[in-house]
């Protein structure tokens, strides 16, 4: 009898164990690793890349959220660690507020201050649109973003030059990759922003060379990591239905970097996957 209470105590014990870490992973969540972000510096080799813009660095910013969970203090300190890098140009890929207009103005302010040399770009994601699309793309031109709706500008430098594309929403309707794509060519280096990752499929039959989104948040909550030993940890993370959710991947000849973003939504949490700060090199070789 004995020997059997005992057994019976000892089962529960790894069950008490995963309670205590679960709630240790929501603290975690709730109040450290949402408001802590990475930088992270991935090198994306393009081979038709021209030898002038061999070493570019780009800045990426995605999913502010703008709101009671992120502050302009939050927003403006990203800025400032984005502006110490000293990137050659910076993107911002959509979402900067979440569903109220009175964010939008502060938002935008405080984007005003990004610095590159090579100039500061946006698309919007589908919060903006659902928010006030119009004035969103208003608030950041007038601090000098250039917001690029379903079109296509030169980048300079050194007498070559690379082309930025940038797409409207996909989930609210507003992207239009061939009008992005109108006085472009298969022999340029083409980088395509789109909020929406799931624009690749599309942008690998155009033969873009790369894409750069966010929208998924990385995941924000994966719940998983704290199940199972490392070695399912890092199957399940590179799963083929999350390849395309955070990081770098590729479909065919076109890559894609699905930044993590800033922000949350739903939820002012995150676990396994903190907000990020994204500096792109790109290489020629």
């Amino acid at each position: 009898m004995k020997h059997n209470v005992f057994a019976r105590l000892t089962r529960r014990r790894p069950e008490r164990y995963q309670w205590r870490q679960t709630f240790a992973a929501l603290v975690q969540a709730a109040f450290v690793e949402a408001h802590q972000f990475e930088i992270t510096q991935p090198q994306i080799r393009i081979p038709k890349l021209p030898h002038a813009f061999h070493g570019l660095r780009l800045a990426q910013l995605s999913d502010l959220h703008h709101s009671p969970f992120l502050s302009d203090n939050e927003i403006a300190e990203a800025v400032r660690h984005v502006n110490t890098l000293q990137p050659d140009v910076i993107v911002l890929t959509g979402d900067y507020v979440s569903h109220t207009r009175a964010y939008i103005g502060a938002c935008a302010r405080t984007l005003g201050a990004l610095r590159a040399p090579l100039g500061v770009f946006a698309v919007l994601g589908n919060h903006d649109h659902w928010t006030d699309g119009p004035l969103m793309a208003a608030a950041l031109h007038d601090q000098g973003v250039r917001v690029l709706t379903n079109e296509n500008l030169k980048l300079e430098r050194a007498g070559a030059h690379i082309r930025l594309l940038g797409i409207d929403d996909i989930l609210t309707k507003h992207a239009d990759l061939p009008q992005a794509l109108v006085g472009t060519s298969r022999d340029e280096t083409r980088i395509l922003l789109s909020h929406n990752p799931t624009i690749i499929r599309e942008a690998a039959r155009a033969g873009i060379d790369l894409v750069l989104s966010g929208h998924t948040h990385g995941g924000q909550i994966n719940w998983r990591l704290l199940t199972g030993r490392e070695e399912r940890r890092r199957r399940w993370l590179v799963r083929k239905s999350r390849r395309f959710m955070r990081g770098h991947s590729q479909l065919g000849e076109t890559q894609i970097y699905v930044n993590r973003g800033l922000g949350t939504v739903i939820a002012p949490l995150r676990y396994g996957c903190p907000p990020e700060i994204t500096l792109l090199e790109l290489r020629a070789f």
